[in-house]
């Protein structure tokens, strides 16, 4: 089973979820990190047998004493990584999406493809099995990285649980990290801002057809609008984890919350069991 925990925006808490869920889990699990452009679910995992391979995306390269400077290629790439001015043609790597079509249609054989890094992925085995994507500095897009992300998980061995670290927001990183999933958990916060963007992603992964929970953290700080929200939308609250002086001392630290609030650890290993029974979700079909 693929479970991915995401939410509409950044710092509610999807790394402390995931992470807590991980180290609870009473049955063999993958944690992948996809918050690529800030991964940090490592810090809380102390991971010992690190690894690292280079992520790396095919780019066109022209070869400019074939190129004739018709202006196909610029004409076919709807992404504008490919400028056409007079008699120059110039490449935008950093637009580009790799899709390979601008070689296919020139019609000298002028374009071929190399390989460009953009990012990388570390793995470690303990405590966990756990991949991480990081995309490089500079670079713009990161779904090509997720995407790496996952394929290792399914190449290697599987477990009976993926539990995916996502991307804060709802735009491209976030659909590309939570697409394939079983199920999604929502971590939001009880705020104003909080609940304008859980419904932001509440829409999005309905739109993408997956079950789906919520987990309000810091679950009085606020107010009951997120509660009277999730009831009147018919969406399961999965947990409220409140204010914690310990949680928050232990996070800058780098230690986990089932280790700096021990009683939460049943709750999580509880909450693990649900969600492979998939009796705890709402929406699209498990």
């Amino acid at each position: 089973m693929i479970l991915s925990v995401a939410s509409g925006k950044g710092g509610t808490g999807k790394t402390t979820i995931a992470v807590s869920l991980a180290l609870s889990s009473p049955v063999g699990i993958t944690l992948l990190d996809c918050d690529v452009e800030e991964p940090n679910s490592r810090l809380f995992l102390g991971s010992q047998d690190w690894q690292e391979e280079p992520v790396t995306v095919p780019v066109p390269v022209i070869d400019e004493a074939l190129c004739t400077a018709c202006g196909e290629c610029a004409r076919f790439c709807e992404f504008k990584a490919i400028v056409h001015i007079g008699k120059t043609v110039m490449v935008f790597n950093d637009l580009c999406h790799s899709c390979g079509g601008c070689a296919l249609v020139c019609p000298v054989q002028a374009i071929h493809e190399e390989d460009e890094a953009i990012g990388s992925l570390g793995y470690s085995s303990i405590p966990v099995r756990f991949i991480q994507g990081m995309l490089s500095v500079g670079k713009a897009m990161s779904p090509p990285v997720i995407r790496a992300v996952k394929r290792k998980a399914t190449s290697d061995a599987l477990s009976e649980l993926t539990i995916i670290d996502s991307p804060p927001g709802t735009s491209c990183p976030m659909c590309t990290a939570v697409s394939g999933s079983d199920a999604t958990i929502l971590v939001t916060e009880p705020t104003p801002f909080g609940l304008h963007d859980l419904d932001l992603a509440v829409k999005t992964v309905r739109a993408m057809k997956i079950p789906f929970g919520v987990v309000i953290n810091r679950s009085d700080s606020g107010d009951d609008r997120v509660v009277q929200y999730c009831t009147r939308e018919g969406i399961p609250v999965l947990m409220q984890i409140p204010e914690d002086v310990r949680i928050a001392q232990g996070y800058a630290r780098g230690v986990p919350l089932i280790e700096s609030a021990p009683e939460y650890r049943d709750a999580f290993a509880h909450l693990v069991t649900e969600i492979i029974s998939g009796t705890c979700f709402t929406g699209g079909a498990l």
